[in-house]
């Protein structure tokens, strides 16, 4: 079983109504450029928490991982993982597996890291995204919160 913390978690049932950010992963003290997994697969998830709807089905959404060297993402963010602009089926059921990606071995990262929802033809009425990091997604099973495994 594959345990997840805090600390590897960007959003937990996140509501996206509108482009947004998740929560940020701190990497340090320091803007030195960072090896996250230190040689070791280490995988970006986000699956769709509660169930996403808009008005006419058409919003669009790309989820992409970044680090920069600030909080917000906002200096001159370093996209490291993107999708293409999904449709409103590819994301919006319940329980869907939106993205499951291994990040490249070696690469280096800034002090912040995050995960970037950007929703287009919207806005979404309704929806959250929980995304993560994990070293084992195939052995990653969800839980209601408050429960034990």
């Amino acid at each position: 079983m594959s345990i997840l913390d805090s600390y590897n978690e960007f959003s937990d049932a996140q509501a996206v109504t509108s482009s947004a950010i998740s929560n940020v992963i701190d990497l340090g003290s320091t803007n030195t450029l960072k090896d996250i997994g230190n040689g070791t697969p280490i995988y970006l998830v986000i699956n769709t928490q509660t169930a996403c709807t808009d008005s006419g089905s058409d919003a669009t959404v790309v989820f992409s991982m970044e680090s920069d060297s600030t909080a917000d993402l906002a200096t001159s963010a370093t996209v490291h993982t993107t999708t293409a602009a999904l449709a409103f089926a590819a994301y919006a059921t319940v329980g869907t597996n939106v993205v499951c990606v291994a990040l490249p071995l070696g690469k280096t990262y800034e002090r912040y890291l995050g995960v970037r929802y950007t929703v287009a033809s919207g806005p979404l009425t309704a929806g959250k995204f929980d995304a993560f990091l994990t070293r084992d997604p195939q052995k990653w099973t969800s839980y209601a919160n408050g429960q034990t495994a």
